[in-house]
Parts: C-alpha cells; structure tokens; sequence
C-alpha cells in the first residue's frame, strides 16, 4: 500500500469509530450517574446535610444533660482515705500534785479508710430542675423539626430554581437555533439578491447578540445545580441528574385552589411552638426558683475505720458508722428569690409581646405568599394560551418569511415575542411552586 492509501485507511478508521468511541463514553457517563427527583432529593438532604447532624447531635446533648440530673437522684457514694507519719509529736503539759509534767502524745503512724453515703428524699429544687431539663428536650427537638422544615424549603426552592434555570437556557437556546435557521434563510436569499445588505447585517447582528445570552444562562444554570447539590450536603462534583421539568407541575397549579388567610392557622409553625415553649420554661423556671427555698431532707451514713501505732509496735485500731437525716431549712433566701421571680415574670410578659408581634409577622408574609400564588393561578392559563399564539404567529411568520409576504423584522420580532411568552410561562410557575414552598414552611407543613 502506498502512503496516501495508510493515510487515508487511518482516516476512515478514526471516521468511523471515532464516534462510537465518544458514544460509548457518553453512554458510560450517563449510567454512572444518578437520576434523583424532587421526593428524592429532599431525602438525601434530610440525612446527609450537616444542618440535620448538627440539629439531632442538640436534642441527644439535652438527653444527657437530663440524664446526668436524673443521677443526682441516685444514693451518692464517696470513698475517703488518709495517711500521715507524725515527725514531732505534740508535747501535753498539764499540773498533778503540784508537780508540773509534761508528755508527748501522738503515734508515728496515723490512717484512715471511710465510706460515706447520701441520698437526696426531698429535693423539690431538684425535682423542678428535672421537669425543666425535659422541656429542653423538647424544645430542642422542636429545633430539629424548624431546621428539617427550613431544610426541606431550601431544598425545594433550589430544586425550583435549578428547573427554572434550566428551562431558561432551553428557551434561549431554542431561541438561538430559531434565529440561526432564519439567518440562514436570509442568508440564503441574499446570496440569490432576494434581499439587502441592510436586511442580511441586521440577521448576523441578531444571532451575534443571542450568543452572550446563551452563555450567561447556561453558567447561571450550572450555579443553580452546583448549588442544589451543596443543599443537599453532596460533593459539587458528584455525578447527578436531577429529573422533572417545571411543566410537571403545570396541572396540580391550575387545579389548585388558593386558601383565603382566615382559613389557615399558625398552630404548627415551629417560631410559635419554640417560644409557646420558652414560656412554659419561663413558668418552670419559676418553681425552679421556689423550690430553691423549700427544705431539703437527704438521708446520710458513713463507716470510718482508722489506726495508729509506732514503728515495731502494735497498731491500734478503731471503727465506727452512723446513719441520720440531714435537714437543710433556708432561712433568708426570701429577699433575693423574690427580685428573681419577679425577674422572671418580666420575661415572660415580654415573650408574650414577642410572640403576639412574630405571629402578627407570620401572618403578613402568609399574606404575601398567597397573593403571589393566586396572581401565578391567574397568570399561567393566560401565560399558556399567550404562548400557544406566539407559536402559532412563529410558524406563519416563519412561513410567510420564505414565500416573501414579510420581511425579516416581522420574522424577529414574533420570535422574540415567543421566547419572551415561553419565559414569562416558566416565570408563572416558579413563582406559585417558590410561594407554595414558602408558605408550608410557615405553616410547618
């Protein structure tokens, strides 16, 4: 075989399997990735962003806070040992008979061994401290509940967001390949003098422009995915394909019906169950404070044993044990329980105030969110019907365009009137799926 034969066999082997190669590699791709959905994506959110770990790691610090009060209540035991070797013994003097004697008193060896035990019987500050210790953990695990609720919206708005985006760079990108087949056609016919030169810049000057918009929304796309799966806590390089368009949720917005604000109530909101908990801790706190004045009884008992003795002589020995009940009454401890209490009346009023202004600010936004659902309601049927025309003036354009009954600018301007109805459309349904997704959050759906 010659040279230019090896060259050109080579040639159509690289024709050939070239793209196979690049198929097979596409294809590889796609099966390696993961197709995760809206209900899917929420899940891995739920179990793999950190907010939910360090939510759920809160509720078991309280469970152990309580459990180390709840020992409190067990009997207590102390071990206590002591050891001492005497270096100069103490002198005693002392008068007998009228004679002055004096006498050195003390063994070289002294120790001791004991236990001693005590167990709380009425604690009433302790009883209280444990009922609060309990309303930590619930408010901490309402705290989980808030966090997983603020999760869940974040998911869903940047789940929203990625679709919008996405169908976003899809309208332009059809947008472009619209105005590309029609710079074609123009070029086409200028080439045949059908047209001016006037006629043919402004064709290239339309697609040049279309190019940068393009480019924009597919790196606003690519954001809106890196950042979805940074709210579900993966790796922004991890290999995911996130399914649903926008239109999925076209017939459950039509045919949904928008609740007036008299109709919803603010009872599951986690703000108002976190600070209707914080007042009943208030109110704890309270009896927490009483009890610190109440008379405590505790049962006690210890065992000693001890000895002493010289070096080379016989160690004396001696035990003894005794159990009671020790009573501990506080006496003036009035004076300052009752500025504590009143303290504590204090910041349960403004709680009160606190909660009374949030849910008048729940409401507001509620408010908000349901006008901005029941304008997209309104919006998308005629979002819908404006685009379904748009199309329709498109292809007669388009059509008229190649007879010649209309000029190019007739031909631009009813595409651009369909690319800005198709996004206006997905506008419509981004803002109903946003303000839905807020308002459950508030409503702690």
């Amino acid at each position: 075989m010659t040279k230019k034969q090896i060259e050109c066999a080579i040639l159509l082997l690289l024709v050939v399997f070239l793209p196979l190669t690049c198929n097979q590699a596409k294809a590889q791709q796609q099966k390696d990735s993961v197709h995760v959905n809206l209900s899917k994506a929420i899940e891995i959110a739920l179990s793999e962003s950190p907010t939910m770990r360090i939510a759920n790691r809160d509720v078991n610090i309280k469970q152990e806070y309580k459990k180390e009060q709840i020992v409190s209540l067990f009997p207590n035991v102390s071990l206590t040992g002591s050891y001492q070797y005497t270096l100069l013994k103490q002198t005693m003097a002392m008068s007998m008979n009228g004679q002055d004697l004096t006498m050195k008193v003390g063994k070289d060896h002294n120790y001791s061994a004991g236990a001693q035990l005590t167990l709380p019987v009425i604690a009433p500050s302790l009883w209280s401290s444990l009922k609060l210790s309990q309303m930590d953990i619930e408010l901490a695990m309402e705290s989980a509940r808030s966090s997983k609720i603020e999760l869940v919206n974040q998911v869903k708005q940047a789940y929203f967001t990625y679709l919008l985006s996405q169908q976003a760079y899809e309208v332009l990108k059809q947008s472009y390949n619209n105005t590309k087949e029609s710079n074609e056609l123009v070029t086409k016919q200028y080439n045949q003098g059908l047209v001016s030169d006037f006629e043919k810049l402004r064709s290239d000057v339309a697609l040049q422009n279309l190019r940068p918009d393009v480019t924009s929304a597919a790196k606003v796309m690519n954001l809106a995915y890196m950042r979805l799966k940074i709210v579900l806590g993966l790796d922004i390089f991890e290999p995911i394909i996130f399914d649903g368009e926008l239109q999925d949720y076209e017939q459950e917005i039509l045919n949904s019906s928008v609740p007036a604000l008299s109709e919803i109530n603010f009872d599951n909101n986690s703000t108002i169950k976190q600070m209707d908990m914080g007042i009943q801790e208030l109110e704890q706190t309270k009896k927490v404070i009483k009890g610190s004045t109440c008379p405590a009884l505790s049962f006690t008992g210890n065992i000693m044993y001890s000895g002493m003795g010289d070096s080379g002589a016989k160690f004396t020995n001696f035990s003894s044990s005794v159990i009671g009940l020790g009573l501990s009454v506080p006496i003036v401890s009035w004076a300052a329980t009752s500025f504590k209490l009143k303290q504590t009346n204090l910041n349960i009023e403004n709680m009160q105030d606190q909660r009374l202004d949030v849910e008048r600010n729940l409401r507001l936004g509620a408010q908000s969110y349901l006008n901005d659902m029941q304008q997209a309601v309104e919006d998308l049927a005629s979002d819908k019907e404006t685009m379904m025309q748009a199309e329709k003036a498109y292809d007669i354009a388009h059509k008229q365009y190649e007879i010649g009954m209309n000029t190019w600018l007739d031909l631009s301007t009813a595409e651009l009137a369909l690319t800005s109805t198709r996004l206006t459309y997905c506008q419509s349904l981004f803002n109903y799926l946003s303000a839905k997704s807020s308002l459950d959050a508030i409503l702690g759906d």
